[in-house]
């Protein structure tokens, strides 16, 4: 069942979430209101029909759903102001604000708002995002719902919320581990004799389509490595010097200091 929705912050994110709802289809735009203090790079969404203006306030009275997309040094000034239109009965809280834990939310608005953490990354942009979910107080419908609708913008996992900060490791900077690696790839491409848009295109598809046959056919890596591994042929040579040069460990010890860094901090 469709239900009226508020984007608070359409910044980046936010307008990236309401880009995938309404090219999936899975909200109309007159159902979607965003907000947003500079109005003029809302436009395209008021020319398909969205509700977009500066009144947060409203946009929480007129909607079901309130995604919270602002930005982490704000959140909790703006949560104060809608605290007093949050009604536990009707709403329900989802927030994708980096590192605002449920419990710190919960505290602001004083309210038992049911409340919903999402953790996508960048390729929500394509509707590609790997989004990782936790709750407090929401229900199997409205869980399921919130499921659905980042189901819409990628794929989604529910999770105890005592590991986001590892999905924020795997999930969001494993973007940028994924792109670095794809950017040497590019650059032994070039080495051994293809123009760089060629390897780069080369590079880049080989590893959607790596990551495509995982989630399709639900195998382990290994399993792909040994269909592409014969005997005394290249591919395993190429493994095995860049095992010798800590390939697999050098990863491993990145994402843990990765790890660390957003522990510590």
């Amino acid at each position: 069942m469709s239900r009226k929705i508020a984007i608070i912050g359409g910044g980046n994110l936010g307008a990236a979430i309401a880009d995938g709802l309404i090219q999936s289809e899975f909200s109309r735009p007159v159902e979607l209101t965003i907000t947003r203090r500079n109005l003029s790079t809302l436009s395209r969404f008021a020319e398909r029909g969205c509700m977009v203006h500066s009144d947060n306030k409203k946009a929480v009275k007129d909607s079901e759903i309130i995604i919270l997309a602002v930005k982490p040094y704000n959140y909790a000034d703006i949560v104060k102001e809608l605290k007093t239109v949050l009604n536990p009965k009707k709403h329900l809280v989802v927030s994708v604000v980096t590192g605002a834990w449920i419990q710190q939310l919960l505290a602001v608005i004083g309210k038992p708002v049911p409340v919903i953490r999402a953790m996508p990354n960048t390729a929500i942009a394509i509707q590609q995002s790997m989004t990782c979910l936790a709750h407090a107080g929401a229900s199997v419908p409205q869980l399921n719902y919130i499921q659905q609708l980042f189901d819409q913008l990628g794929k989604t996992v529910i999770i105890d919320e005592k590991l986001m900060d590892a999905a924020t490791i795997l999930g969001a900077c494993g973007t940028a581990y994924a792109m670095r690696y794809i950017r040497a790839n590019i650059q032994g491409g070039i080495e051994i004799g293809f123009d760089a848009s060629t390897a780069t295109l080369i590079a880049a598809q080989t590893v959607k389509g790596a990551a495509e046959l995982l989630l399709q056919k639900g195998t382990h890596p290994e399993q792909e490595i040994d269909k592409v591994t014969t005997p005394k042929g290249c591919t395993i040579a190429g493994l095995n010097e860049m095992e010798h040069q800590g390939f697999s460990s050098s990863l491993i010890r990145g994402i843990v200091a990765s790890y660390r860094k957003i522990a510590k901090d």
